[in-house]
C-alpha cells in the first residue's frame, strides 16, 4: 500500500468499526489451504534442473472507495489474472475485495492458496502456482500501526515442489506501510520477526521471498538489510539492477509516487533468493514490470507495478532426490 494521507484516513476510520472482529492469533497453520486444479493425469517428473519464473504484484485489491489505484477494480484484477498466466509461480499481496476476479480469469495455474477473505478477515496474501504448494502457514505481525491494524496483515510460508521431490521454501510478504518514525517503527520489528521466522523454519532450505516490503535500504529507519545479513538472502534487484550494491541509507522520506519509479530506482516491492546446500538457486533475470500490467489506455492496472524474476536450480548433492 504506497503512502497516502487521504487513504490511510479513510481506512483509519473504517478500521475503528472492525478491530473488534480481528482475529489475535499470530500464527495459523492451514493444512487444507491449497486448491488443486491439477488434472489426474499431470505428474512431476524427476529432474537434477531446471527454471521457472516467477511474479510479485501487490494487485490494490482494497474496496474502491479506499482504494488509491485510479483503474476500476473489479475489470482491472480480472485483466490481472489473464496476465498473470505468463508467470509459472505469482505471489499477490492486497487479494481482498476481488478475489474472484482474479481466480477466475487465470487457467494455468492448478495450484493455489485459499483465500482467507475480505477485509477485515484476510490478509491478502495469496500464490498461484504450476507446481504443488503444500505446508501453508499464515502468520500475522505483531506490530503494525493506523489502517495496517484492520486486518490480519503479516507473511505466509509455503513449500513449492518445482520437480518431483525437490522443494523450495517461498514467502509471500505484506510489511507494515508509510514512513512516519511510529510506522517504520512497527515495519522494522515486522522484518525482525521475519528474519527470526526464516532462521526457525528454514534453515538449511532453498528460499525465494517476494512481497510488498513497504521498506527501502535507502531509508534509514528500514532495515530491510538484515535479510541478507542474518538469513544470506540475495537481492535479485541489486545483482541486475544496482551493480551488487546496496543503497546509500538516508534519513530523507522517500517520494511517496512508486508508479513514476524504473527498474533502476529502489522500489518496495522485492525479490530475495538463497541456495542451500543441496539446491543451488539463481536469479537469472530481474524486470521492473511496467508495461505488462498497464490497461488499454496505459494507466497501470494497481498502485504498484510488479517485480519479476527468472530463476533456475539445480540439485548439488544427489540426497535431496
Amino acid at each position: 500500500m504506497p503512502d497516502n494521507y487521504k487513504n490511510k484516513k479513510k481506512l483509519s476510520i473504517l478500521g475503528l468499526l472492525v478491530l473488534l472482529l480481528m482475529c489475535n492469533s499470530t500464527e495459523r497453520s492451514d493444512g487444507s489451504s491449497v486448491i488443486d486444479l491439477r488434472p489426474t493425469s499431470n505428474f512431476l517428473k524427476a529432474a537434477t534442473e531446471g527454471e521457472f519464473s516467477a511474479i510479485s504484484y501487490n494487485i490494490a485489491g482494497l474496496p474502491s472507495i479506499i482504494c488509491s489505484a485510479k483503474t476500476p477494480r473489479a475489470a482491472s484484477i480480472a485483466a490481472i489474472g489473464q496476465r498473470l498466466e505468463s508467470f509459472d509461480i505469482v505471489h499477490v499481496q492486497e487479494d481482498f475485495n476481488y478475489h474472484s476476479q482474479l481466480y477466475d480469469n487465470d487457467d494455468v495455474h492448478n495450484f493455489r492458496t485459499e483465500t482467507k477473505g475480505a477485509i477485515p478477515f484476510g490478509d491478502g496474501l495469496n500464490t498461484l502456482s504450476k507446481f504443488p504448494i503444500s505446508e501453508v502457514v499464515r502468520v500475522k505481525w505483531n506490530d503494525c500501526t493506523g489502517a495496517d491494524c484492520m486486518t490480519p496483515k503479516g507473511f505466509t510460508y509455503s513449500r513449492i515442489q518445482v520437480a518431483l521431490n525437490v522443494f523450495i521454501d517461498f514467502y509471500n510478504v505484506h510489511s507494515n506501510a508509510y514512513n512516519t518514525l511510529h510506522a517504520a517503527s512497527a515495519r522494522r520489528q515486522n522484518i525482525r520477526q521475519l528474519s527470526e521466522y526464516i532462521k526457525k523454519n528454514s534453515a538449511g532450505n532453498a528460499v525465494i521471498l517476494m512481497g510488498d516490503l513497504n521498506g527501502r535500504y535507502g531509508f534509514f529507519f528500514d532495515n530491510i538489510h538484515i535479510l541478507s545479513s542474518e538469513n544470506e538472502l540475495e537481492d535479485a534487484w541489486i545483482t541486475h539492477k544496482n551493480d551488487g550494491k546496496r543503497p546509500e541509507a538516508l534519513k530523507i522520506i522517500p517520494a511517496s509516487n512508486i508508479l513514476n519509479l524504473t527498474d533502476s530506482s529502489e522500489t518496495i516491492d522485492k525479490i530475495f533468493f538463497r541456495s542451500s546446500p543441496t539446491i543451488e538457486i539463481k536469479a537469472t533475470s530481474y524486470s521492473f514490470v511496467n508495461q505488462l500490467f498497464n490497461n488499454n489506455e496505459g494507466l497501470p492496472l494497481s498502485d504498484h507495478h510488479p517485480v519479476s524474476a527468472q530463476f533456475s536450480w539445480r540439485i548439488k548433492s544427489m540426497k535431496a532426490l
